[in-house]
């Protein structure tokens, strides 16, 4: 059972001063998108738990009744426990925060630390018809542990891409397949089963009417089952959505940026991704503009079948100083590929480099804010146009105005607590670059093309090897699997050439020589601690992981452990004295070496479609052995995850930038105020 967090610092995310540094045109482009992408808040609600939307609604209406203005105003008008009061304030700050009440890093759900008879009495107290009725409808479930994880219905865990009746993952692959088969993508889709015969298929789109100009009436899946498509899905969402993105496209910066906008405007209004897909070409070919932004079904990590999107709205300006460092990082990129383990047959012909920008926040509507983004997704884009790196500046550097308590650092002992506190933010920095730009970014996926292959089929390689079929796609081949796979081949290109490579790596993030070992020491102990602390997200009785990121740094970690150059020690049968150790000496040598093996497996496994021996070989290395035993110690000393509390835009005689207190109250503001 997951409680709701205590404590936990929240964190006020500031773009003001880069947002009142635009002029008046881009700063009414960024607010109309800004609105675009809140407004999708309801339907990532929808595709979490079918609690998650009500559960929203209560704690919006509550705020609004009582009025409150700080968490002491909800102290003062509740008349209940002080400590219930804060519980519940504590519960519904991290619903907004991750849009529901499964946790977004890590996929688990949460529940109130209050009582549910005294979440009861706050009600009463509270004294509103309209809220108890939504309170009513939702309050066995805000309470019920049996379902803890989100994941595949038929295996006894919770996703809300799939309705209707109890769906299986046989059931689920023959409807992907079958729409790959017409052409049609998945990722604004949700799967509703009638019966076994009869399937709908609910596309996200403004329009009630198929108006795409591809999509069929009818397919039949090769079982022969019927797969119909019913157009409107989130239907009063997206026509706001629509019509923002009308409004952002009176005050676009080029021709590059309105083309953009009309293609988001199409794929929303009709429910076109094959339109999403042109905004995405176009995305790429604006370069470094004053405002970025990227919306739509994104990422695919969340569904169990690994190919429909979570809603995503990213409006950010640029921070030219940060930027700077990432533009070298660029312009070396090429040299720095030539030295990943891999023969250059898997690795593009031509490096297309990126724009690579360090952005601030305005925006971040979805479940959770990431530290950096390498998109788009479409793997024809990436490699017929290539793709964008974003590093969140402000992100990385967020931290609580004040405190709620001393900051601890768990598994360090003195010996490694110095160079962690002095360079971790410089090794996460580091981290998250070469990971998103070289990480992301490198590689060939080997495919059937129209007329051929887009590798050279008659070389000695070219003649053995299995590649992708043209309607094949590395989600829907790797399925689940692939989002956490992908996520380790790019964290493991990070640390494989921050450790073998730091006279060409570091140098760029303004490093000096004499810091290099201190800085490549504080970024495997981020990466060992990170394999550590992971094992929260390992559920040890279904042996399931609920984070991606997580499975992937414990298989670094593991792969460290494996090399000798990572240990755990402690003297206490119960571990509370644990901590990390690293054979310093060996992180140019074994480490690099493992971690080197590691990768080429990984890699060759993807680019060549081979998906039985890789999934075989991802599963081994994230297989929890001897590690199990610091799960419990692991879950004694976990530290709350941030929240993070972005600001919002209104438009009158100047456009304001509302920033808000780092408090649950605070959080709780800044949702009203959206009016989503």
């Amino acid at each position: 059972m997951s409680y709701a967090d205590s404590e936990s610092p929240i964190i006020q995310l500031s773009a003001k001063k880069h947002f009142k540094d635009l002029d008046t045109k881009a700063q009414l482009y960024a607010h109309h998108l800004s609105k675009a992408s809140f407004w999708g808040t309801r339907v990532v609600s929808r595709s979490i738990s079918p609690e998650s939307e009500r559960l929203y609604d209560l704690i919006l209406s509550i705020h609004k009744k009582i009025n409150a203005k700080s968490n002491e105003d909800y102290i003062k008008s509740i008349p209940i426990d002080k400590q219930n009061v804060i519980y519940y304030l504590e519960y519904s700050s991290q619903v907004l925060s991750n849009l529901g009440n499964y946790k977004s890093f890590g996929d688990k759900k949460f529940i109130p630390q209050l009582p549910q008879s005294e979440f009861d009495e706050l009600i009463k107290a509270v004294n509103d018809e309209s809220i108890s009725e939504i309170y009513e409808s939702i309050r066995d479930s805000i309470y019920d542990t049996s379902v803890q994880l989100l994941g595949w219905p038929e295996h006894g865990q919770l996703s809300s891409y799939y309705v209707g009746k109890l769906i299986t993952k046989k059931e689920v692959d023959a409807v992907n397949s079958a729409m790959a088969e017409a052409g049609i993508m998945p990722e604004n889709t949700r799967v509703e089963k009638i019966d076994d015969s009869n399937f709908v298929v609910h596309v996200a789109s403004a329009d009630t009417e198929n108006n795409t100009g591809y999509y069929p009436g009818v397919i039949k899946s090769f079982e022969g089952f019927n797969i119909t498509f019913k157009f409107g899905d989130h239907q009063r969402e997206f026509q706001q959505i629509v019509h923002h993105l009308t409004e952002a496209s009176k005050y676009v910066a080029n021709e590059t940026q309105g083309k953009l906008i009309k293609f988001y405007t199409e794929s929303f209004k009709t429910g076109s991704m094959n339109a999403h897909k042109d905004s995405q070409i176009e995305w790429v070919k604006d370069l470094q503009p004053a405002v970025e932004s990227n919306i739509g079904f994104i990422e695919t990590y969340r569904d169990p079948s690994g190919v429909r999107g979570e809603w995503e709205g990213l409006v950010a300006m640029v921070n030219n100083d940060r930027t700077k460092k990432f533009s070298s990082l660029v312009e070396n990129a090429t040299p720095l590929i030539s030295k990943l383990p891999w023969d250059h047959f898997y690795e593009k012909d031509t490096f297309n480099p990126p724009d690579f920008t360090s952005l601030e926040v305005l925006t971040f509507a979805g479940s959770g804010i990431p530290a950096g983004i390498n998109i788009p997704n479409y793997d024809d884009v990436r490699l017929n146009y290539g793709f964008k790196n974003v590093s969140l500046g402000n992100v990385l550097s967020a931290n609580p105005k004040n405190p709620k308590k001393e900051e601890i650092i768990s598994f360090l002992g003195e010996d490694l607590l110095p160079a962690y506190k002095k360079w971790r933010d410089d090794a996460f920095e580091i981290q998250v670059g070469l990971h998103e730009l070289l990480g992301h970014g490198s590689g060939k996926l080997l495919q059937e093309t129209e007329g051929g292959f887009n590798f050279d089929r008659s070389s000695e390689l070219g003649k053995s090897t299995s590649f992708y079929k043209s309607t094949e796609s590395w989600g829907s081949l790797f399925g689940l699997t692939s989002g956490s796979y992908e996520e380790c081949r790019a964290e493991l290109v990070a640390i494989y050439l921050m450790l073998k490579e730091p006279e060409s790596v570091l140098p760029i993030f303004g490093i000096e020589k004499k810091d290099f070992q201190e800085v490549m020491l504080a970024g495997t102990v981020y990466m060992a601690r990170a394999g550590l602390l992971a094992l929260e997200y390992w559920d040890p009785e279904t042996k399931i992981w609920g984070q991606p990121h997580m499975r992937a740094r414990f298989a670094i970690t593991k792969c460290l452990i494996e090399a000798g150059v990572v240990s755990f020690v402690h003297e206490k049968a119960d571990y509370s004295d644990l901590v990390l150790k690293i054979e310093d000496s060996k992180l140019e040598t074994a480490a690099v070496d493992a971690l080197g093996d590691f990768l080429n497996k990984l890699h060759v496994y993807k680019s060549t479609a081979n998906v039985s021996e890789g999934t075989a070989f991802y599963n081994s290395m994230t297989t929890v052995d001897e590690m199990s035993k610091f799960r419990d110690v692991v879950l004694k000393q976990k530290l709350p995850r941030k929240q993070i509390i972005q600001a919002n835009t209104f438009v009158g005689d100047e456009i304001e930038v509302r920033e808000y207190d780092e408090s649950e109250c605070g959080m709780i503001q800044s949702y009203v105020d959206r009016e989503t």
